[in-house]
């Protein structure tokens, strides 16, 4: 606040009180200043993992026993040219190519873990992308969670 001093001006710096941090005009701000948890950790604690898988910057599809394609992010579907409700309506083997579903999706993916796989294009051309190991490794996990890295330019410039 401004007040004038001796004819000269002078700067008060009120107190502020970081709890309160002047959102009494905003209750909804103030809720979500609140809610913050106290360290980074316990920030990342309450991250929900979809919002999370949704904001990685790399291709994520996830995939269950039936070959139901129960998760994808932006960056996967606009690597094979579709939106997020098409690819999220599609089955294992209109994704895969050249991988057979046996004895189940989850088992395909784990056994072509860290390999090239193929891939459908929504244009009908192929996507040769680096799968990795599913961040689900147990047997009897109900889906599969994997990230792709596409190699198709750089394949096809090298001749592969």
């Amino acid at each position: 606040m401004l007040c004038a001093y001796s004819g000269a001006l002078r700067y008060e710096v009120a107190d502020v009180n970081e709890d309160a941090h002047h959102y009494r005009d905003d209750p909804a701000a103030d809720r979500r200043y609140r809610a913050h948890p106290v360290s980074p950790l316990a920030t990342l604690t309450q991250l929900p993992a979809l919002v999370v898988l949704g904001r990685l910057p790399v291709p994520v599809l996830a995939i269950d026993r039936e070959g139901t394609i129960i998760f994808a992010n932006e960056p996967f579907t606009r690597m094979l040219g579709h939106t997020t409700e098409t690819v999220t309506a599609m089955k294992f083997d209109q994704i895969f190519s050249s991988m057979a579903a046996t004895p189940s999706p989850v088992s395909a993916v784990h056994a072509h873990a860290e390999q090239i796989v193929t891939l459908r294009h929504a244009d009908g051309f192929t996507v040769r992308a680096k799968m990795s190991k599913s961040a689900l490794l147990r047997g009897d996990d109900p889906l599969t969670l994997t990230t792709f890295q596409d190699l198709t330019e750089q394949l096809w410039t090298e001749g592969s």
